[in-house]
Order: structure tokens, then sequence, then C-alpha cells
């Protein structure tokens, strides 16, 4: 079978964004409201670390080797910054006179400044084959019709013009703040991340940070005197760390872009295989103890093979509802993974390894890590066992199951299943009181109906008497769990055998037809056990599904309606009140004073959060570190301090005190 052929039928909701976008390059509207020529044209972008690397002198020399099979090729704008070896690359191609635009300064009494801008009308009206558009993130003048440039070459795209231009890493929006804490400089032109992701093509025009300083000494990026201060080690934006960070973005932004292509391409013909382009690891994280060691180790693989990791929790029907420790655990296990640079994901699914599976093979990901779990051959057989039922499901995706750092601590014993991790210094010791206490009411429902059968329904057809037996199968399972249910079942086949099959009250059979009878009835009660306790487990975690929803779609309808970030403190503050039970205080630092902090309370004047507590929520916005109440930073406190991270850096700390109840037990939610 070849590459090409369709694996799999394509996903519907992928087919369907896709065949959406097809559309829209059609109609010639990359974005909602925007409506052009009915072939949209393709986007070539020259993609570089830093200014001199030569992505001008790139395009035009594709551009001259288009123009050279006839190709009608055209200079809308180029900006040679008086670089003669680009200038030449100019000669033979038809140029765009560009528009004239006065400027008087922000404050209108300065002398008028004759700007000269690229002409989007008389490029449309020309309407080449290929239009050269240099620096892709320029600023047009004041007056013009678009702000940026950018915005220039969307609408010659959507009059079917195919377009050059030019581009470098530090223009990207997202990227703002990383190229200012590298270089510290911050850059003001920037593009929308969308620009360069639509591109059709990308050229990464890569040059060596020595060469790059060579050409800067030699006056062929800008005059001899900025060139050496552009490369003074000192402060120089060209010094040789900067360009050496900068080309690494350059290269990762150009990898993610591919790899987004190869996706497209994939989902297109339907292919569900890996296609092991590039390593990427998954690491399958629970509530587990274990967690933590599994993603360190999983860590030193991604690094030892130079790959990306992620990190995934699947939230299955049956884990829906964590106990609070089980539930920290696993969000400290997330930040691990997070704080040793791995994407973390949270996803929902009845099963577990289905939908890891699939989440793996939309990210192309060649290598599973998981945990061995510590589950007993009995808890296998009646549950089923996620590594294996893993195996099958991977195809082609390699599964690595390990044990992870160290083991446990001497003398404690870690028993791993579905719902819950729970450590013990007992052998055998997972089982708690309340676990018995379900079983023992199913065993007490089992006795009642038997009892009751036997006196009153000891007329009725064995079969009828069955029945009610497995009535009592389908109660246990919606009001007391699945291994109640199972328990009934064993208990319920034993039951109908020594009160209602002849020869009665001992465990004796007169005919052996009716170990059939017995196996049918066990193999009814355990599915039924099984399907009306997962049943529950899915209404459950619909409608836990259908309250975050509901909560979120309240909280960002409200949100988007604040007129400012005090606004937006307060309704934050009494959502988080409301869906999790608990006090809750938004503190963000004084638009007077940045060293005192400015509180916002959901419920009124909040008593509890003194002096101390403002001091330790002080604390967890400057390390920007949890701290308080349940962390390992000054646990004695009254509440839990998280710090709230924004584009722009940290903003403020969200303050949380559980509720207590009459008898001083913690709120669940909380």
């Amino acid at each position: 079978m070849s590459a090409d052929t369709p694996q799999a039928r394509p996903d519907p909701d992928e087919l369907l964004a896709r065949i959406q976008h097809q559309r829209a390059d059609e109609t010639g509207s990359s974005r909602p409201g925007e409506h052009g020529a009915p072939t949209r044209g393709r986007l070539k972008i020259f993609f570089g670390m830093a200014p001199g690397v030569g992505k001008t002198y790139a395009m035009l020399a594709a551009a001259q080797r288009m123009a050279a099979t006839g190709v009608d090729v055209v200079a809308g704008i180029i900006e040679t910054h008086g670089r003669s070896e680009t200038e030449q690359l100019l000669l033979g191609l038809d140029l765009i006179p560009r528009r004239r635009v006065d400027y008087r300064g922000a404050d209108g009494a300065a002398a008028s400044v004759e700007i000269e801008e690229f002409d989007v009308a008389a490029a449309i009206a020309r309407h080449p084959d290929i239009l050269l558009i240099d620096e892709l993130a320029h600023t047009n003048a004041p007056g013009s019709s678009t702000i940026k440039r950018w915005q220039d070459v969307q609408e010659c795209l959507n009059a079917g013009i195919n377009v050059y231009s030019t581009l470098n890493v530090q223009h990207i929006e997202s990227l703002n703040d990383v190229v200012a804490q590298i270089t510290g400089v911050r850059v003001r032109e920037t593009i929308p991340d969308w620009v360069l992701d639509d591109a059709d093509e990308i050229e990464l025009v890569d040059t060596p940070p020595e060469v790059l300083h060579e050409r800067l000494k030699s006056g062929r990026v800008y005059q001899a005197d900025n060139a050496s201060r552009a490369v003074d080690p000192a402060d120089g934006f060209f010094r040789t760390g900067n360009l050496t960070a900068l080309r690494e973005l350059a290269l990762r932004r150009t990898a993610a872009w591919v790899d987004s292509q190869l996706r497209l391409y994939k989902a297109d013909r339907g292919i569900r295989d890996t296609w092991p382009a590039a390593d990427r690891i998954l690491v399958a994280v629970s509530p587990s103890p274990m967690s933590p060691m599994l993603v360190r180790a999983a860590k030193r693989m991604a690094a030892a093979l130079y790959a990306d990791l992620l990190a995934v929790y699947v939230e299955s029907p049956r884990t829906a509802r964590l106990a609070a420790a089980d539930r920290e655990r696993l969000l400290q296990t997330l930040r691990l993974a997070e704080g040793l640079g791995a994407s973390t994901a949270t996803l929902s699914a009845s099963n577990a390894a289905k939908e890891l599976i699939a989440f793996a093979r939309a990210r192309n990901v060649s290598r599973i890590v998981v945990g061995k779990t510590g589950q007993s051959r009995l808890r296998e057989a009646i549950f089923g066992n996620f590594v294996n039922n893993l195996i099958r499901e991977s195809g082609d995706i390699d599964i690595n199951v390990i044990r992870g750092d160290d083991p446990p601590a001497a003398g404690l014993r870690v028993e791993a299943s579905e719902r819950h991790s729970v450590v013990s210094n007992r052998p055998g010791a997972v089982l708690n009181a309340a676990w018995w206490g379900r079983v023992g009411a199913a065993l007490l429902l089992v006795v009642a109906v038997s009892l009751v059968g036997h006196f009153a329904f000891r007329s009725l057809d064995l079969a009828n008497v069955a029945m009610i037996f497995l009535a009592a199968v389908v109660v246990t399972a919606m009001w007391l769990g699945r291994a109640p249910a199972i328990a009934a079942a064993l208990a319920g086949v034993g039951a109908f055998d020594f009160f209602f099959v002849p020869p009665h009250l001992t465990f004796a059979v007169s005919d052996v037809q009716y170990l059939l009878t017995f196996a049918v009835m066990l193999t009814v009660g355990m599915l039924i056990a099984h399907l009306t306790t997962h049943l529950r487990e899915m209404a459950d975690a619909s409608r836990e599904r259908e309250r975050r929803t509901a909560a979120m779609y309240a909280l960002s309808r409200e949100l988007a309606a604040a007129e400012d970030l005090q606004q937006a403190a307060i309704v934050s503050a009494r959502h988080l009140h409301d869906t999790l039970m608990c006090d809750a205080v938004i503190c963000m630092p004084d638009q007077a004073d940045a060293s005192k902090l400015s509180i916002v309370s959901a419920s009124g004047p909040a008593e509890w959060f003194d002096e101390r507590e403002r001091g330790i929520a002080r604390w967890a916005l400057d390390h920007a570190q949890p701290s308080g109440l349940g962390t390992l930073k000054l646990p004695a406190a009254a509440g839990r301090h998280l710090p709230i991270a924004g584009s722009r850096g940290r903003i403020g700390v969200i303050s949380l005190r559980p509720r207590h109840d009459s008898a001083g037990n913690t709120t669940p939610d909380a």
C-alpha cells in the first residue's frame, strides 16, 4: 500500500474544517468579512533570524529565475537599503510606482515629510503573476488605507495575485516577549501569527552569526558607524548570543509550520498512520504517586532523542470526580511536566486507551511512555488493563512501559488503578471501609431478595426468579457502583442455587443443566453490572461537563462585557466563589504604588485575608509560585495563593480559602 493511500475514514470535524478553509481560499476570504476574487493568490515568505541574512536577496534571486521562464514578475516595493548587490537583482523587473504620502508628525507642527509607500491599487490593477512586497511587518504611514503592510498583502492575495514577501522572526507577535527578553529590544512592528501560519510556502534563509558579522563589518548591511554599534558585545542587537538564540527561534518556528503542513496533508488524505518524520514522545500521566517519576524518565528519553515531549491525562467517566488529594497530585504532575518543557493536555473519553491513541496520531507521536500498573490478575480480569488496551490499539506507535525513577520509600507499596492510587504500609490494604460498606450493602440486598423470594415467590418459574436477582444487580450497580454489583451477581447466583434450585437449601444440583443456567446468569449479571455502572458514570461525567461548560460560558460572557481590569477581577472573583464554593480574593498591584496590593473579594469584606495572608500572596506574586494551604511554600496559611500570568508578565494573585461546615470539615469542591 502506498503512503498516500487512505488508511481510515477522515475525522468528520477535521474534514469539515478543511473544506471551510478551502472554500475561504476559493472565495478570496481568509477571514470573515473579506470578499475578493474567485481565486486566492499564494503567499511565499522568505523567513530569517535578523536583518542582513539575505532575505530580500534570496527573494529577488528567486524572482529572476521565475522571470527567466516567462512568468510575469513585478516588484511592488523593495527596500534595498543602498545595497548594490540587491539593487542589481532588480534589473529587468517591472516596478510599481510608489505612492507618496505627506506626513507632518503627531502634533502637526513639524515640517511636512514625504514618505513613499506601497501602492495597493496600482498593484491590483497591474495584476502580475508574482508580486514582490518586501518587509511584511512594515507599518504604513498615517493616512494610508491600511495600518500594516501585511494587510496590503492580504488585499493582493484576495485579488488573486501570488505574493513573495520577507519577514524576520522578531516580528512574530507571539515571540515578541521572548525576543525582548533575549535581546533587550522591544520590537514594535509585529504581525499576527496566523499570517505566517497561512503562508503557502516558507523558505528559511539561514546564515551563521559569523557570516552576518562579516557582512556588518564590511558595510553590506548598515553604514560603517551603525554596523560597529550593532555588533558591540556590550549592548549590540547583533552580538553572537542574540543571533544564536534568534536563529534557534527561526528554525523552530519554521519546523512548526512544516509540521502543521504535514498534518494537513495527512488529514486531507485520511492517513492515520504515524509518519516518523520527527520524534515526538507522549507520556501518559495519572494521579498515581509514580507519575512524577514517569514524567522525569520520559524527559530524559526525549532529551536523548532530541524529541518534543507531551504530557497527557485522560479523564474517563470513572475518574471524573477524583479525591482532593489525587486531584492535587495530578495538577502537580502536570505542572512538573510544564516546568520540564513539555506541552500538557487533558482529554475526556469513556475509553482512555483509544482516546490517547487518537490524540497521539493527530499529533504524529512516534512513542508513548506509560508506567507499570500494580493491578492484580483478578482486577485485570474484571476491569481490564490500560497498558494492554493501549498496546492493542497502538498500531505503528511504539509503547514504552517503564518503572520510573525510583521505587517508593521502603515499607510502602503502590497499587494503581484507573480510579485512584492508594499508598499503604500494610500488604493488601487497598480497600477502605467505605468500599467494604458498599459491598456489604449489596450482599444484604441479595439476602433480602432471597428471603422474600423464598417465602413469597416459591411458586414462580425459575426463569422469573432469576430475573428478580438480575434486577437486584441493576439496582446495586445504579446506587452502589461496579464492584458491589459484581459481588451482588456472584452472591445472587449462589442464593439462587441455595434457595430455589432443587434440592433446596443446599448447593447441590439435581440436574447438570442448571450449571449452564448458573453460568449464563452470572455472565448476564456481570454484563448488567458493567453496562449499568458505565451508563451512570457517563451520565455523571456529562453533568459535570455541562456544569463546567455553563460556568465557563457565563464567565467568558461577563469578562467580555467588563470595561476595565478592576471589573474583570470582580467578575472572576464572584465566579470562583460560586463555582468552587470557597472564599475567593483577587489581588493586583496598586496602580499608584506597585508595592501595595489592591484587593477584590467576592463575598464582601474578607476578614480572613489579614496582613499575614496579604504577605503570603505578595510572595506568590513576586516568586511566580503557588503558596499557602496545600503547597510546599508557607503551608500554614489559611488560603492558597496562585499567581496569575498574562502575556505581559504577572498580573496578580488568586487567593482561595476552603469553606468549612459546622463539623469543621472542608467542603469537597474547595
